[in-house]
C-alpha cells in the first residue's frame, strides 16, 4: 500500500500561556490546517491511501491547562456513535477542527490520522474528574476515506504536559482499512512503555501502527528515526511516524518503516515541513509466535561454546560467555584487558570499556547484565569508541527500567566524552554485540553518520543471549546498541 507521513513545522502561538478566545484559537489552528490540506492533496496525487500528521501539529505546545482550553474540540470517545463530522457538522458544538480534517479525508478519498486537543465534561461523582469539571486529552483521531471518524486515542503516557489529563484507563485503539487491515494507534512517549503500546500490538496481533509524535532527539540512543526503526524491527511491524519539525528544539525525524527498510527524514538544518510518500508491503505473517518464543527464551539451557568464532556471523554462530571480569588478564596470556571507566550517557551512569586497536573481544558488566563485543575495523581512525552497559532505573524525564548494551562513538578522545551526542563518524566497524538480557523486549539500534539508518545482518536470541551483528556499516558507525526495556521493573 502507499502511505504518507508529513513532518510539520507548526505555526505556534507567540504566547501560549496567554488566554485567548475560541475565535483566535481557531484562526491559529486554521493556518496549520491550511498546510495540512495542501499536503493531503499532494499525498493523494501520489497515490497515498493513508496520511499521518504529527502530535501538537495543529495547536502547538507549552500551554497551561486554562490557556489550551479555547483550542480544544469536543469529541465523544465512544466507538458506538457513528459520526461523519464533514457531513454532519452540527451534531456537536466545538468540532471545527474535526470537521476540517474529516472533509480533507472525504474530498481526497484518503484515510487521515491527526492529533489535536480535546475536551470532555465530567461529573463531580466521577472520582477522576478534575476540579474544573472537565477532562482535557491529547488525542489522535483517524478518519476513513469517506470522512467517518473511525477511531480516537487519548495519550496515556504524558511527557510533562500539564495542560492535559491521562485517561483513567488506557485506550487500546485500532481501526480497519481495506488496503492493509488493522492499524494500531498511540502517541510519542507511549512508545517507551508497555501500556498501551506493547499490549495493544500483542493482544490484537497488529502489523501496522500510526504514530503521531513531537519527539526531542536524544543521542546516542533515542533519536527519533533510530528508535522508530528499532520498534518496527523488534515487533516486525510497519510504522508510519510523523514528527514535528522544530530544529531549534531538537525536534525532527519522521519516517515510514518496515522491519527491513525505511524511508526517513531527519533534518536539523533547514526549516519547513516535509512530505514522505512510500509504497510498503502489507505484513501478513503471524509474528505473535515469535514474541511468545521470545518470552520463553529464558527457559533455554545456557550452552556455552568451546570456541569463539570471529568469522562472519552466521545463524549457527556459537557464543562463549567468558567468565573473567574486565581488567583481569585475558586468556591469551599477559595482554591486559582495557580498563573499565564510568561516564554519563543520557543521564544514566554507564560502565564503559574503551574499544582500542583494529580488532578485539571485550566484555563489560553491570548488575546482572553482561555485554560482549567482537569487533574488527577496516582502517584505524583517530576516533574513540567505547562499549557501555547500563542495567537500572532511568529516572530523568520519566522513570523506566533499561537494560542496554551500547557500542558508541565518543565525543572526543578522552573517556569523559563517551556518551556525548555525536552526529558524524568515519569508522567502519564489523561487529557482533550481545548480552544476557533479562527481558524479551529488545530494541536493536543501528545509527550511522549523519543520523542515517543501517540494518543488521543478523539478530535474535541464541543460547540465552540476544545478539546483533553487522559486517561493515554503510557509513561511519555512531551507535550499535541493544536497548532493552524491562517493563516489570518500572
Amino acid at each position: 500500500y502507499v502511505a504518507a507521513v508529513y513532518e510539520h513545522e507548526s505555526i505556534l502561538s507567540p504566547n501560549p500561556t496567554a488566554l485567548v478566545d475560541r475565535q483566535s484559537a481557531l484562526e491559529l489552528m486554521g493556518r496549520n490546517l491550511d498546510i495540512y490540506e495542501q499536503q493531503v492533496v499532494a499525498a493523494a496525487r501520489q497515490g497515498a491511501q493513508i496520511i499521518v500528521f504529527p502530535e501538537d501539529g495543529i495547536h502547538g505546545f507549552n500551554f497551561t491547562r486554562s490557556s489550551v482550553y479555547p483550542y480544544l474540540d469536543f469529541v465523544l470517545h465512544s466507538q458506538s456513535v457513528k459520526w461523519n463530522p464533514c457531513r454532519e457538522p452540527h451534531l456537536f458544538n466545538d468540532t471545527e477542527v474535526l470537521q476540517r480534517l474529516s472533509c480533507m479525508a472525504l474530498k481526497n478519498k484518503i484515510f487521515l490520522v491527526a492529533n489535536l486537543g480535546t475536551k470532555q465534561p465530567c461529573e463531580r461523582t466521577d472520582p477522576h474528574c478534575p476540579s474544573d469539571g472537565r477532562y482535557q486529552f491529547n488525542t489522535n483521531v483517524a478518519f476513513s476515506d469517506d470522512g467517518m471518524l473511525v477511531a480516537t486515542y487519548r495519550k496515556h503516557n504524558l511527557y510533562f504536559e500539564y495542560a492535559f489529563d491521562a485517561p483513567p484507563e488506557p485506550d487500546y485503539t485500532f481501526f480497519d482499512t481495506p488496503f492493509a487491515g488493522k492499524f494500531g494507534m498511540f502517541t510519542c512517549f507511549d512508545i517507551l512503555f508497555f501500556e498501551p503500546a506493547v499490549n495493544l500490538i500483542r493482544q490484537h496481533n497488529l502489523k501496522q501502527v500510526v504514530y503521531p509524535t513531537a519527539w526531542m532527539n536524544q543521542l546516542p540512543l533515542l533519536s527519533a528515526v533510530e528508535f522508530q526503526q528499532a520498534f518496527a524491527t523488534a515487533f516486525n511491524i510497519n510504522i508510519l511516524a510523523a514528527n514535528i519539525h522544530h530544529p531549534t528544539l531538537g525536534m525532527t525525524g519522521s519516517g515510514i518503516y518496515t522491519p527491513v527498510k525505511s524511508f526517513i527524514y531527519h533534518n536539523m538544518e533547514s526549516y519547513g515541513g516535509k512530505l514522505i510518500v512510500a509504497e510498503i508491503p502489507v505484513i501478513t505473517t503471524d509474528y505473535k509466535t515469535s514474541l511468545e518464543n521470545n518470552e520463553r527464551f529464558r527457559e533455554n539451557l545456557d550452552h556455552s561454546c568451546k570456541t569463539f568464532t570471529s568469522a562472519p556471523m552466521d545463524d549457527e554462530v556459537c557464543f562463549k560467555v567468558r567468565r573473567e571480569t574486565p581488567g583481569r588478564e585475558s586468556e591469551k596470556g599477559n595482554e591486559q584487558l582495557p580498563p573499565p571507566f564510568y561516564a554519563e550517557m543520557m543521564y544514566d551512569n554507564f560502565t564503559f570499556v574503551p574499544v582500542w586497536g583494529e580488532k578485539g573481544e571485550l566484555q563489560v558488566c553491570a548488575n546482572t547484565l553482561c555485554c560482549y563485543l567482537n569487533y574488527q575495523r577496516a582502517v584505524l581512525t583517530d576516533e574513540l569508541y567505547a562499549l557501555g552497559v547500563f542495567d537500572g532505573l532511568h529516572t530523568v524525564h520519566g522513570t523506566y527500567y533499561v537494560q542496554a548494551c551500547a557500542l558508541v562513538k565518543c565525543g572526543g578522545l578522552s573517556f569523559s566524552t563517551c556518551g556525548q551526542e555525536v552526529t558524524d563518524a568515519t569508522a567502519l566497524i564489523d561487529f557482533q554485540l550481545w548480552g544476557n538480557m533479562s527481558t524479551p523486549y529488545i530494541f536493536p539500534l543501528l545509527l550511522t553518520s549523519g543520523i542515517t539508518l543501517d540494518f543488521a545482518d543478523h539478530m535474535g536470541w541464541k543460547n540465552n543471549q540476544y545478539f546483533i551483528s553487522k559486517n561493515r556499516t554503510s557509513s561511519g558507525l555512531l551507535t550499535a546498541a541493544l536497548y532493552g526495556r524491562w517493563y516489570e521493573k518500572d
